[in-house]
């Protein structure tokens, strides 16, 4: 695959409230593979799909604007452990128009399951799922589902669009290597070749589907239980397929149907897309090694949604967010900000007593969980609310993971001093109880150190004990690795101190972080600096706090003053149709990513040592400093497939 950038010679405006490094937003003067077709009346039953449209694939750390130029079509090679998702991009823009109302044209994309020599499955709606790529302030960003398995593309004249490709590979997913394709036609934009017939290469399809039902479902009698329930689930997502195809829309589509071309055009003229992914025997850890905690704005889904604090529908809105968002190997936390950046935070909305606050802190997707210092809704505003809670939890073998997040940089005395009241008060219940402090410098108006960065690494001395784990800001130490001794020096890891980072308006590029518009590689580097680095955790602190809005499909502001993007890594679902899911960005993907890297590395030290790991880190190129880093994804490759070589069975 062509991993290049845009044509050489080519200068790129800049986009107005952009942090620099994407590629192709709105502007390029590279020369268009033009259609040699005459100018009249195309029937795209008639044409390959090829003379109508350039088909091509990018790396999921490449911003595929609406200006980024055709390469050359080449078949898609990944590899993934067990319980990773890796993703690539199908990139279409139109050679000549055949459609009407404004658009060049509509391509029908079908997706068929990854297959392995051996018979076993990457289903399609399961393990492979297809997502468009919408631009928010012209970048791409937004992650749009697509239907499955075919859905319908609208093309716009002189513009490319992307479709994201993510494969999830479950647990107990047999290694090997899995073939499939996605196949892009060129369709008519009226109805006149909706499903009138069913050709044989529908019929041929259908076949498949149900023999494939059978021959997942034989033979299980003296299979272990799980993986009858896998090949159950995986026979449902076929026959569900199968009733949802083209050929019966007529049963069950109230939207139309989709267009489907007859046995010759569909194997002559569509646009095939190979892909082959090696599914190696290393299964990522369910729980991440890494907390990487995301704060997720109570308030403004309360606004948004027009949901009431404390309501059923109130708790069934955190609900769905806090199940949705654990795929991302986060472990999310609710807060709503008070005076003085105060802070409350917990992750689950419920109280300790509740059923669902074991189901939620015994997850094992979870890593770490925050726990309120004072109650979150006011049917549980007892005097003695902090106490039960923390006696009922202790009792829990999941009380490793929490922790409690109170103040949000404390700038001054006053700031330090109330955190170091309310954790006197959490640590007499429990004087095992872990106090997170995020700050960038110490107390301002009782300077600890002659200069700023000195009084700043005194913090832990300042806070001790009330402090378990020292937060900082990446920005703080600027593109000086070497400061990290320093802060790490003053730590008592002996009696359970940590040091973890975050990032936030700050720092800015070309430094890692996940601003709108910075470079792919840039937002899954934040991930790479934290394992260099040897912070044992992270946080970000929000991930939906975009300007107040009491509609769901309202348009999505980015809070003034902040770098765009700061703060969002997801969108309401109702903002793009009709389905109630949230949205991701690409830089959340990008986050899981980097967390899945680290897990590659972590295996890789557990081999040859953390220094090795380091050092496979910086001689593949993929990370040297907050400044140095791949701007190209090659060498991600070269890393993951060196952890692969060595490290496999």
């Amino acid at each position: 695959m062509d991993n290049t950038g845009n044509p050489q010679g080519i200068l790129m405006p800049p986009v107005e409230g952009v942090a620099g490094g994407g590629t192709a937003y709105g502007w390029s003067d590279g020369s268009l593979n033009t259609s040699t077709l005459p100018k009249r009346s195309i029937d795209p039953t008639e044409v390959p799909t090829a003379d109508l449209v350039d088909v091509w694939c990018m790396l999921s750390t490449a911003n595929v604007g609406p200006q980024e130029m055709p390469r050359r079509l080449e078949p898609i090679n990944l590899l993934a452990a067990r319980n990773e998702r890796e993703s690539v991009q199908i990139a279409m823009r139109p050679k000549i128009s055949w459609g009407g109302s404004g658009v060049a044209g509509i391509v029908q994309v079908f997706s068929g399951d990854l297959c392995s020599t051996s018979g076993d499955r990457l289903v399609v709606g399961q393990s492979l799922r297809l997502r468009r790529v919408v631009p928010i302030l012209g970048v791409p960003d937004a992650l749009v589902p697509l239907d499955l398995p075919v859905s319908q593309i609208n093309l716009l004249p002189g513009e490319t669009t992307a479709v994201w490709v993510s494969i999830d590979v479950p647990n107990m997913q047999p290694p090997g290597q899995y073939e499939g394709e996605i196949i892009v036609t060129a369709i008519k934009t009226d109805a006149e070749s909706s499903t009138q017939y069913l050709g044989r290469a529908e019929k041929h399809q259908i076949f498949k589907e149900l023999k494939s039902c059978l021959d997942i479902m034989e033979n299980v009698d003296e299979k272990p239980l799980d993986e009858v329930v896998e090949r159950v689930k995986s026979a449902t997502a076929s026959l569900k397929r199968v009733t949802q195809s083209p050929s019966f829309s007529e049963f069950y589509s109230e939207n139309g149907s989709i267009d489907v071309m007859d046995e010759d055009a569909f194997s002559n003229l569509s646009v095939r897309v190979k892909i082959m992914l090696t599914v190696w025997d290393f299964t990522i850890p369910v729980t991440p090694s890494l907390p990487a905690v995301i704060g997720v704005s109570d308030t403004v889904i309360e606004d948004r949604f027009g949901v009431e604090h404390g309501t059923d529908e109130w708790f069934e809105a955190l609900d769905e967010h806090f199940k949705w968002l654990l795929q991302y190997r986060i472990s999310p936390y609710f807060c709503r900000w008070g005076d003085g950046m105060r802070v409350l935070t917990y992750t689950c909305p419920w109280p300790a007593d509740h059923p669902k606050s074991d189901e939620y802190f015994s997850d094992p997707r979870l890593s770490a969980y925050a726990v309120p210092y004072r109650a979150v809704s006011s049917g549980d505003a007892a005097k003695d609310y902090l106490q039960r809670e923390v006696e009922i939890l202790r009792t829990k073998a999941h009380w490793k993971k929490a922790y409690f997040y109170l103040w949000d940089e404390p700038l001054n005395m006053e700031h330090y001093d109330s955190v170091r009241s309310m954790s006197s008060e959490i640590r007499a219940y429990a004087p095992d109880a872990r106090v997170l402090t995020t700050y960038y410098c110490g107390p301002n108006d009782a300077p600890l150190a002659p200069t700023t960065f000195e009084a700043f690494v005194k913090v832990p001395s300042f806070l001790r004990p009330h402090t378990q784990i020292y937060c900082t800001s990446e920005w703080v130490l600027g593109n000086r690795e070497d400061l990290v001794k320093d802060i790490i020096a003053e730590l008592q890891p002996e009696n359970g101190e940590e040091w973890w980072t975050y990032v936030c308006m700050g720092p800015a590029d070309p430094h890692p972080n996940w601003h709108l518009g910075m470079r792919g590689t840039q937002h899954r580097a934040v991930m790479w600096r934290v394992w260099k680095e040897g912070g044992t955790g992270f946080l970000y602190w929000g991930a939906n706090c975009y300007e107040k809005a009491t509609v769901p499909s309202a348009e999505i502001r980015f809070r003034r003053g902040l770098p765009p993007g700061d703060g969002v890594l997801f969108y309401p679902g109702e903002v793009f149709s009709s389905s109630h899911e949230p949205v991701a960005s690409l830089r959340l993907e990008r986050l899981l990513s980097g967390l899945q890297d680290i897990e590659y590395l972590k295996l890789y030290a557990s081999r040859y040592g953390r220094d090795e790991g380091v050092a496979l880190l910086e001689k593949t190129g993929v990370y040297q400093g907050p400044e140095r880093y791949t701007h190209d994804h090659m060498p991600i490759d070269v890393m993951r497939g060196e952890v692969y070589n060595l490290c496999r069975s």
